[in-house]
């Protein structure tokens, strides 16, 4: 999607994809990664999730990485922070004890920007891009990271015929196809959620589950 397009959403209001609670997927899986107190967690695309909150509560540092200013600061504002913000490369940053949000592109984003990064969390990220952007982002996170880095995935899996997305269907086999050749993919868990979001069935959906990876950078 456009860089434009996400804009519009937030400033439109049109982002039905944020969650009020941490997602439970997060809370179930998250301790299987083993990360300890002090470690850094990448969560790209990260909008202001509330998942950002619960992580910090587990005693890891937090970088988002967001294209919308409003979205940065609304984060930041909706849970009482106080932000700092200066420049970095290609980012605005904004800062708080435990958080930095980096506002901008994630394609401009640097290996060196997350040389001490070895987690990363990604429920909304890859199914927010169609196919071919899809092979861009999962090529780049891998050159993002160092070998031993993991990564929690979340997708959705739905007849991609009956909605046009965001949110985009993305099935096994294109996760194994798009990251195998730098990650070893363990599937964690699937949950067939169709009931839980009327939304999507207004929508025209007949099914929809979503999939838990975890991934280990070769």
């Amino acid at each position: 999607m456009e860089t434009n397009f996400w804009l519009e959403r937030w400033q439109q209001g049109l982002i039905g994809f944020h969650q009020e609670q941490a997602n439970p997927y997060l809370v179930q899986h998250w301790p299987k990664l083993g990360a300890q107190a002090g470690d850094r967690v990448l969560v790209p695309l990260c909008g202001k999730s509330k998942d950002m909150v619960w992580l910090h509560q587990q005693g890891v540092q937090v970088r988002g990485i967001e294209l919308s200013a409003m979205a940065v600061e609304a984060f930041f504002t909706e849970n009482q922070l106080r932000a700092n913000q200066d420049a970095q490369g290609h980012f605005s940053r904004w800062h708080a004890p435990g958080y930095e949000l980096l506002c901008g592109d994630f394609f401009n984003l640097m290996p060196a920007d997350t040389q001490h990064h070895r987690f990363v969390y990604d429920r909304a990220s890859l199914i927010a891009l169609p196919p071919e952007m899809r092979q861009k982002y999962a090529k780049h996170l891998g050159g993002l990271l160092v070998p031993g880095s993991r990564v929690l995935l979340v997708t959705m899996e739905y007849p991609q015929h009956e909605m046009q997305g965001p949110p985009f269907s993305v099935h096994e086999d294109e996760v194994s196809r798009l990251y195998s050749h730098d990650f070893k993919i363990e599937k964690v868990g699937e949950s067939d959620v169709l009931s839980e979001n009327p939304r999507f069935r207004e929508r025209g959906l007949s099914q929809l589950m979503e999939t838990i990876y975890i991934m280990v950078r070769k």
